[in-house]
């Protein structure tokens, strides 16, 4: 009988508790062995939850019990979420998470305590939801170099956005009517800022080159300057407007990485995804541009990708599987970005300063001017929206 135990009993992991009892038998037939849910650590009771006589306030319960073997960490924040993984690493317990704030900050640690204790530390859920993608790109993927992954790693914002290209939404309109329905949170400043994302895709990056780069690090815009007029300069284009996590690794070796909305053109199906749904597009160089799609967040979807890891861990813990291993990326390791290069759209009051950029197609929209670029680069985006001064209304990447 595998003794597990659940730290934390929020959306996902009462939808854990959820999906581990109510698929019981078919999970049960599927690993050939039985399990079991001996503790649920929160700081709550829960006395009208069947749950409930499994609760403790007590970490040491599930920490000094040797037959508890597999632990499903769900109590975002890095604080006690981190302390904790990380003693039961060292206790000889397998631990998996849907926490990308710890994943993405303390993931190159925990990663090598597991190999260290012969236990595994898995995070399907940190990124995506109930998306697989995490374990494809380990598996499937294994034989590719991956040179590219963009995505819409947020479904609060996506949602946002589609709310304000489709029904007009201003920007403030849209927050509180994703935060009456339960998509974002009172303080939405995570989602909104881009710092959600900016997890998600250094984890991303880190499977496809082996560097976990600090997420408050890489460049990160949200969405928050976006207007109407924007949105609507982007559908006179084809385009839709999407906050995209972005990474890119070179022949060197070099890391891009980045978070930033992006008006994405129609061919690309990343454009299509809409409301709270995530996308992920890894570009490899065997099998070409993968796509990933599915429900980014919500209680089974996301405890779907937990107990997903729990099998995992369960299926294989008799043999010897080869640990995830990251090294922290340095500054020797990140491409200057700079130098980046793609398509710019410039926002702006007066249709003239067309004339200064790289065969520039122009569009009036509501009295305002998109410009459409070539390809230009970081440093050069940067002049040329200092020479236009108070022409300018905005600029933005296209992907």
């Amino acid at each position: 009988m595998i003794q597990i135990a659940l730290l934390g009993f929020g959306v996902v992991g009462s939808g854990t508790a959820e999906v581990l009892t109510e698929n019981k038998a078919l999970i049960e037939e599927r690993l050939g062995c039985e399990y079991n849910i001996r503790y649920i650590l929160d700081l709550r009771d829960f006395p009208n939850s069947p749950f409930g006589s499994l609760v403790t306030h007590d970490f040491n319960d599930i920490l000094n019990d040797p037959e508890v073997t597999v632990v499903a960490e769900m109590m975002g924040g890095s604080h006690p979420a981190y302390d904790f993984t990380k003693k039961c690493l060292e206790a000889g317990k397998s631990v998996v998470t849907s926490n990308k704030e710890v994943v993405s900050t303390f993931g190159v640690e925990l990663c090598e305590l597991a190999r260290k204790h012969g236990v595994r530390y898995l995070f399907e859920a940190s990124v995506g939801g109930g998306i697989p993608v995490i374990r494809p790109m380990i598996n499937d993927l294994s034989s590719n170099r991956i040179h590219k992954i963009s995505g819409i790693l947020n479904g609060t914002t996506n949602y946002i956005l589609t709310s304000m290209r489709d029904l007009g939404a201003s920007f403030s309109d849209a927050l509180s009517e994703a935060q009456k329905l339960g998509y974002a949170e009172a303080n939405p400043s995570a989602d909104v800022d881009g710092i959600d994302a900016a997890r998600k895709i250094v984890i991303l990056a880190a499977l496809a080159c082996g560097k976990l780069a600090d997420p408050k690090t890489i460049p990160t815009e949200g969405i928050t300057a976006i207007t109407l007029t924007d949105t609507k300069v982007a559908g006179a284009f084809g385009y839709s407007m999407k906050l995209i996590g972005h990474a890119c690794v070179a022949e060197d070796g070099k890391l891009t990485a980045f978070v930033s909305p992006r008006m994405v053109p129609a061919a690309n199906p990343l454009s299509r995804i809409d409301g709270v749904f995530n996308g992920i597009l890894v570009d490899a160089n065997m099998v070409g541009e993968v796509m990933f799609y599915g429900p980014g967040a919500g209680k089974l979807p996301t405890a779907s990708a937990v107990v997903a890891d729990i099998i995992d861990v369960i299926a294989n813990r008799e043999a010897e599987s080869k640990p995830i291993l990251w090294e922290a990326a340095t500054a020797d390791d990140m491409a200057e970005f700079s130098e980046y290069s793609c398509r710019r759209m410039f926002i702006v009051k007066n249709a003239s300063v067309a004339d200064s950029l790289p065969s520039a197609e122009v569009r009036e929209v509501e009295g305002v001017y998109g410009i459409l670029t070539e390809s230009m680069s970081e440093k050069d985006t940067a002049e040329a929206a200092a020479r236009m001064g108070d022409a300018l209304l905005s600029v933005y990447r296209v992907l």
